[in-house]
């Protein structure tokens, strides 16, 4: 178990109310903090509009029946809308908090001055930003072994990842309590380490500019890439992870395919180092057992049969498996 019961976020933007709402719908009583000093009456209508907009986004699940109508007040009963100045004893006891302010370094840096006086010192602290290196955030704090990152990706009451980026400093024990409480509450949860940044917004942002670049060269419609990206691309990666898939293919074929890009279209086909190395090794992938991944008594076809079925079964979801069509013989 991860030992953590006292969650709080601080800071009720999107970011903030979706995670209060992932920790609600785990069953979790979550403190949703108001990072701002407001008058009395400026509070009360903060505080008014945000529970609006939380039952508005559990409208919403409800609509696409991720929740029941009859389980949106339970849910907006778990999540409480806190004054800045009214949440100090709530900090003392929280195990974890989350940080959800704008991306501003001086906000940033204002806001952990003052959860630095309030909290304990072994409070886990997970900044959202998706911004500034978890290195930097440390800086901010005190007792900077329990500083993580926690990037979640939106809407974050739906999406099951969460990537963890911890600095040197960082402890093994605050990656793994985090680790497992996301676990718990039914996330999927990756570590990053700090200089290597985030890894789905360093891939996507590669993947999107390309997309672009293909209607600005003409390539191909918005309309068309986008299809060939939902129905191919996304569907087969929803299967097999990216370095999966070199493993499947043949890292060889990767790297020649990568030399004719490269000639082509630039330097940024250029395949990397590691693998050159893997070709040169002989770590291609699953024709040779072994590349990303080690396949050395693994059973070859029974993984190929799962890694299919499992395909097949997201196709079949998509409504995309086409209509067998066979006249019989009539024998």
């Amino acid at each position: 178990m991860s030992k953590i019961q006292h969650t709080a976020v601080v800071g009720a933007g999107r970011m903030g109310k979706a995670i209060a709402i992932a920790f609600a719908y785990a069953g979790l009583q979550v403190k949703l903090i108001d990072a701002k000093e407001r008058s009395i009456n400026d509070f009360v209508q903060y505080q008014q509009q945000a529970e609006q907009d939380i039952v508005q986004e559990l409208r919403l699940l409800s609509q696409i029946k991720f929740i029941q109508p009859e389980q949106i007040s339970a849910i907006q009963a778990n999540i409480q809308v806190i004054e800045k100045s009214a949440s100090i004893q709530i900090l003392k006891q929280c195990d974890l908090i989350l940080e959800g302010v704008p991306e501003k370094l001086q906000v940033k840096q204002d806001i952990f001055a003052w959860l630095d006086q309030h909290i304990s010192a072994d409070c886990i602290v997970a900044s959202t930003t998706s911004t500034f290196l978890v290195t930097d955030i440390a800086k901010m704090l005190s007792h900077p072994e329990r500083v993580v990152n926690a990037h979640w990706l939106n809407p974050a009451y739906l999406m099951p990842l969460v990537e963890l980026s911890r600095s040197e400093q960082t402890s093994e024990q605050a990656v793994l309590t985090l680790k497992s409480f996301l676990t718990e509450i039914g996330k999927v949860a990756v570590v990053c380490n700090a200089k290597a940044g985030y890894i789905v917004p360093r891939i996507q942002a590669l993947a999107m500019n390309e997309a672009a670049r293909m209607v600005e060269e003409g390539v191909a419609s918005a309309e068309d890439i986008d299809i060939a990206i939902r129905t191919g691309f996304g569907l087969r990666f929803s299967v097999l992870g990216l370095l999966e898939f070199i493993d499947w293919g043949g890292g060889d074929i990767l790297y020649y395919a990568s030399q004719y890009l490269e000639g082509e279209l630039g330097e940024r086909y250029s395949a990397p180092d590691i693998i050159k190395e893997n070709m040169q090794n002989g770590r291609n992938g699953l024709r040779e057992q072994q590349g990303f991944y080690q396949y050395e008594g693994v059973d070859i076809p029974a993984y190929k049969q799962q890694v299919l079925q499992t395909f097949l079964n997201r196709i079949e979801v998509s409504g995309l498996k086409p209509e067998l069509n066979i006249v019989s013989s009539g024998l």
